[in-house]
């Protein structure tokens, strides 16, 4: 139904305006005077209009953003002002659509696609414009006569304020989105709109661009004969929107050949999920514990054929055949997952969900003083551990244990660890604590009685290895141990040592069979077995010597002229942080550093000297102290240090060593020489070992709840930190951010301050959950993208970026729309075969597919949107003058008509606009 604008209101009152002109071109002496009749509810209806138009005109742009005019959100520099009107009984709403340029369309000008516009702007060509509707559910006009009528009152108020808007009315069903509009041109020329939408079936001659031809062409030639006739010269453009499909569906059809199936599975994984199809993320670290959504859901690929003359529908048809690969422009907008955004409705399963989940534990662990006490329910007293107390079956359990304790390898490769991991007292990610954690976060919903279950349990198998002298997998058995971890790691690789000391005990026993010497030999390989290849070459000229390792050079005896010897020594006695600790404050006690020294090495300085005096027997105190402490031997400076030419060496013992009474010398002269194989270990792994599985089987609560939140921190960190992102550069700066944070907050754990009721620790803790899950899902979006511009990394760095600095600026404020991260980036000429590649043939079960195509085809891809835009020119000459007398400019172009065209097979909406002389 097309709606006329009735321009009798108009006529009338701008006869009451104005006087008629002279042959002469003179106007009346009163030419600008307004006489406005305001006997009628209408004429008062213009009026108000006119009133409004007039102030907004009045205050410009910029004037008007103080005055509540609103931005339109994503669309660029693009505001909105409204006023309210009343007529006959009904209200309507007035809105002034502008730009703060201010700068009217140009007619004649093409389409700029890059350009993000509002629905009316791209329909009809305009920048600023006005809507008027009525304030009704539906915000349409219904009725032909009321649409036409208001749109009259429209022009007759910008007539008389010389306002140059184009004007819109609102028709038909909402759905729809119909208008009419008007617009004054300033001259004799009057542009007029109307736009609608079929949305029923489209009638085949539409669907393809010679149809759509032939549609705007008919709106301007004389007869249908014309359009066989005559050749003419059409602008045309067009957008064509392509759109890959969900990467769901995407594997599902990738992998229609896979030999995976749920028996395959055995319905058996880490999180309980049925993974019978590959997943996108299969091969990222974080898979063995939970399968992420895809952040990206699809792409949209935007192909753009710039503006060229058409002037016959064969040329329309043969665009249609063309590639796609023609066109001028190429852009790719990524559709993100609503999770990214922080609006998933669902649970979101990632580390940073169940680390809370962790600290929900934390917070519990002070109610009681043993881990036991969480198993029984009824012994716990908490109302809200009953509520919550949620166990695994055992076969759960077994599974856990088993994939701990005997599936494992023994020692997982730390290399790839993150540079900043050590900043983190917790567990390295490669050893048996640290799996512990990980699984402790899967295990049941990871409240604290699941937690003490799975320890309990995981303990007994410790105990287990330790009784049957097997292995602690996943635990290197190096003779030091990293202070730089938690103490619970710390005593499992101290256990781990003692196990591997108890086993050669063992083995030497066993060997022990044959003979005493025997004995001696497998004792002295214990103690130190790397070196016994050096005690071959020692050359032995003293029967008495025993347990030399080789001879110093340089260094002889003070009271005899024989070489000194280097012994095999035992090594110190391994100790974890709360042994150190216990020796320390053994130093507080003591007070004075010398005796503390004596006092506490005097099981390893007994040890030294004994194996010395044994490699050699003619030595003397000031031997031993030259040989291992020779910064407390004073050699006079014109003097040489030592050697045949120069005997003995002058010399003398530093003043701490030369006092009276001095420890070192007592010690000296109470020690047997005996050699390292033959003396009592400074270490006894047995009673070593007993004394860690004590502390393992008694922890407090806490402690260990302490110890498991940095370790599992850490491990999640580290786990994330091995994704392959393609060195991203903000990825790589946030993960470093993220180990400093962690690092940071974890801090008063280590200071035990939890258990002096520092609550704000807990809310500290919640909020970095917060930031780990921004992280971890900036990282899934990274590992996403680069494996999609696997081979388009510039595409890869362009899209990510954009995505971050919109969305880093606002983590932790508000929820951005996925329409708000939606931006294009451009597609390089050489990396146009990455993107055709990401559009997938379509399979033949995708019955959505199966209509009647458009062309423009895309590996089988028909386009979701085309927009196309006609346009038609021509020019005017200088005989056409403005009702003031001004000349239009000569041999200018104007559009006369424009049809803008949009939708698929499905729907069609087309919109005109065409320019006459009124």
């Amino acid at each position: 139904m097309r709606y006329d604008v009735d321009l009798s209101h108009l006529m009338a009152s701008s006869s009451k305006k104005k006087h008629e002109k002279e042959d002469d071109g003179e106007e009346e002496e009163f030419e600008h005077f307004d006489d406005f009749t305001l006997a009628s509810s209408w004429e008062r209806f213009i009026s108000e209009i006119e009133a409004v138009c007039r102030q907004w005109l009045s205050s410009g742009p910029k004037n008007l953003l103080e005055k509540g005019a609103i931005p339109l959100g994503e669309l660029k520099n693009l505001y909105k002002i409204k006023s309210d009107l009343k007529y006959a009984m009904k209200n309507y709403c007035m809105e002034y659509y502008f730009e703060i340029s201010n700068a009217v369309s140009q007619s004649g000008k093409s389409v700029d696609w890059n350009s993000t516009l509002h629905e009316l702007q791209l329909s009809f060509g305009v920048k600023e414009f006005m809507v008027i509707a009525p304030q009704s559910a539906s915000g349409v006009i219904l009725d032909s006569p009321e649409a036409s009528k208001l749109l009259s009152a429209v022009a007759i108020a910008f007539s008389n304020c010389s306002s140059l808007w184009p004007a819109f009315v609102p028709v038909h069903d909402p759905s729809r989105k119909a208008y009419i509009g008007i617009q004054n041109m300033g001259t004799v020329f009057t542009r007029r709109f109307e736009g609608d939408l079929i949305s029923s079936q489209v009638p085949v001659k539409l669907m393809h661009l010679e149809g759509l031809y032939e549609l705007f062409v008919s709106k301007f030639a004389f007869s249908s004969s014309d359009l066989s006739t005559h050749f003419f010269k059409v602008h045309f453009t067009m957008k064509l929107t392509y759109k890959t499909l969900p990467y769901d569906e995407d594997n599902e059809v990738l992998n229609s050949n896979s030999e995976i199936t749920e028996s395959d599975n055995g319905g058996d994984n880490n999180n309980n999920n049925n993974r019978n199809k590959l997943q996108w993320d299969d091969d990222c670290p974080w898979s063995e514990w939970y399968t992420a959504e895809d952040p990206v859901k699809s792409f949209e690929l935007i192909a753009i054929w710039g503006e060229k003359m058409v002037e016959s529908s064969m040329e329309m048809a043969e665009l249609e055949n063309a590639s796609i690969h023609d066109a001028q422009k190429w852009f790719i907008v990524p559709e993100f997952s609503s999770y990214l955004m922080g609006d998933y409705k669902g649970n979101m399963v990632g580390f940073a969900s169940q680390l809370g989940l962790l600290i929900d534990a934390l917070s519990m662990s002070l109610e009681v003083k043993f881990m036991e006490d969480f198993v029984s329910v009824e012994t716990s007293g908490s109302d809200k551990l009953r509520s919550s107390a949620v166990i695994p079956p055992p076969t759960v359990l077994d599974r856990v244990l088993k994939d701990l304790c005997h599936d494992g390898p023994e020692l997982i490769s730390p290399e790839g660890r993150h540079k900043s991991s050590r900043t983190i007292k917790g567990a390295p990610l490669e050893t048996l604590f640290a799996q512990f954690c990980l699984h402790s976060l899967w295990f049941g919903d990871c409240n604290i009685r699941a937690i003490a279950v799975l320890w309990i349990e995981f303990i007994r198998e410790v105990r287990w290895c330790w009784e049957e002298s097997q292995p602690l997998p996943r635990m290197p058995t190096t003779e030091t141990v990293d202070l730089s971890t938690c103490l619970v790691n710390q005593k499992l690789q101290m256990l781990a040592i003692c196990i591997e000391k108890k086993r050669k005990l063992l083995d030497s026993q066993k060997d022990d069979n044959s003979s005493d010497t025997n004995s001696v030999e497998s004792n002295e390989e214990f103690f130190d077995a790397s070196r016994d290849k050096g005690e071959g070459l020692v050359k032995e000229s003293d029967s008495k010597r025993k347990g030399s390792a080789g001879v110093v050079e340089s260094m002889m005896l003070l009271k005899s002229h024989n070489y000194m010897h280097a012994p095999f020594t035992q090594d110190p006695p391994i100790m974890t942080e709360d042994m150190h600790e216990e020796r320390l404050h053994a130093v507080e006690v003591l007070g004075d550093s010398f005796s503390f020294s004596a006092q506490l090495e005097k099981d390893i300085l007994s040890s030294d000297m004994s194996a010395f005096k044994a490699a050699n027997p003619d030595a003397v105190f000031e031997d031993f102290i030259r040989w291992h402490s020779p910064k407390d031997w004073e050699v006079d400076d014109d003097v040489d240090k030592c050697g045949p030419s120069k005997w003995p060496p002058q010399g003398r013992l530093s003043e701490r060593m030369s006092e009276s009474g001095n420890s070192w010398r007592k010690i000296w002269n109470d020690t047997p020489p005996l050699p390292a194989s033959e003396q009592k270990p400074l270490m006894d792994p047995n009673r070593e070992g007993e004394k860690i599985l004590h502390y393992l089987e008694t922890v407090r609560p806490h402690q260990l709840l302490e110890q498991m939140v940095c370790t599992a921190f850490r491990a999640a960190a580290d786990t994330l930190s091995q994704t392959n992102f393609g060195g991203l550069k903000n990825m790589t700066t946030k993960i470093d951010q993220l180990y400093i944070t962690i690092a940071s907050t974890l801090r008063p754990l280590q200071a035990n301050k939890l258990a002096s009721g520092d609550i704000e620790i807990i809310q500290d803790l919640k909020r970095l959950c917060v930031v780990f899950e921004q992280v971890e899902k900036l990282l899934t979006l990274a590992a996403s993208i680069h494996r999609k511009f696997l081979h388009a990394p510039r595409l890869s760095q362009t899209v990510f970026n954009d995505f971050y600095n919109l969305y880093v600026p606002n983590m932790g404020k508000v929820s951005l729309s996925c329409d708000e991260v939606k931006k294009k980036q451009e597609v390089g000429v050489n990396e146009r075969d990455v993107v055709t590649g990401m559009f997938v043939q379509p399979s033949a079960n995708q019955s959505w597919r199966k209509v009647l195509s458009m062309g423009n085809l895309l590996n089988g891809h028909e386009p979701i949107l085309r927009e196309i835009v006609f346009s038609l020119r021509d020019r005017v000459d200088g005989s056409y003058h403005a009702p003031h007398g001004n000349p239009w400019s000569h041999d200018q172009e104007i559009e006369t008509h424009r049809m803008y065209i949009c939708g698929t097979s499905n729907d069609l909406r087309v919109a005109l606009s065409v320019t006459s002389c009124d």
